[in-house]
């Protein structure tokens, strides 16, 4: 099973950390699951605009304060360490 990293705000997280009995992870990975299927359902179909709709105003709020630079800069280290992940796959 792979790890994920993942950002949430800091009220959230003051909230979460009051029920500790919850498995947070676990919580993540059936939403995860959950609108996975959802995409898988409409396919090719879904358009950006719905992809936008589907993921919240939260989600579009940080993706217009996304400079094109950072951007950028994000996808060639994302680029790299996928290059580097399969070029050791292949090599071992």
């Amino acid at each position: 099973m792979t790890n994920i990293t993942l950002s949430i705000p800091n009220e959230v997280h003051f909230k979460m950390k009051m029920h500790k009995e919850i498995r947070w992870s676990e919580v993540v990975r059936r939403a995860i699951i959950e609108f996975m299927g959802k995409l898988e359902e409409k396919g090719s179909e879904m358009t950006t605009k719905e992809l936008l709709e589907e993921l919240g105003d939260d989600f579009k709020k940080n993706l217009s304060e996304l400079s094109f630079e950072k951007a950028e800069k994000e996808y060639k280290k994302m680029r790299e360490a996928e290059w580097k992940r399969l070029s050791s796959i292949q090599t071992g």
